[in-house]
């Protein structure tokens, strides 16, 4: 079963196809993406890429987390699924049920 990777500490001139190249040393790679900001195209350091494997995957974290990779030094390590992390329990309106925001009162 294919194994997704997050890749930070991307050089901003590494591109999905180089991406694919490098991590293709340590196996099958089934897809490379480096994550693009919407409104300039501009690469935002960091990227995915989905091993064929979980093996793979694991000597792809052995391999490149720490190298250096078009002068950056990578961060390697398996991918979280979407909607975990420290932002995923604002999404559902959480933050702010019950009231109108703003600074009036007491905050307890």
């Amino acid at each position: 079963m294919a194994q997704k990777l997050f890749i930070g500490g991307l050089s901003f001139s590494t591109s999905s196809e180089r991406l694919r190249e490098v991590f293709a040393q340590a196996g099958g790679v089934e897809s490379a993406t480096v994550v693009t900001d919407r409104e300039t195209g501009r690469s935002r350091g960091f990227g995915f890429v989905e091993m064929a494997t979980t093996e793979e995957a694991e000597a792809a974290v052995k391999k490149f987390n720490g190298q250096e990779v078009d002068g950056r030094t990578l961060k390697v390590e398996f991918a979280k699924p979407a909607g975990s992390g420290s932002g995923g329990e604002r999404r559902g309106g959480g933050y702010r049920s019950g009231g109108g925001g703003g600074r009036s009162g007491s905050r307890w």
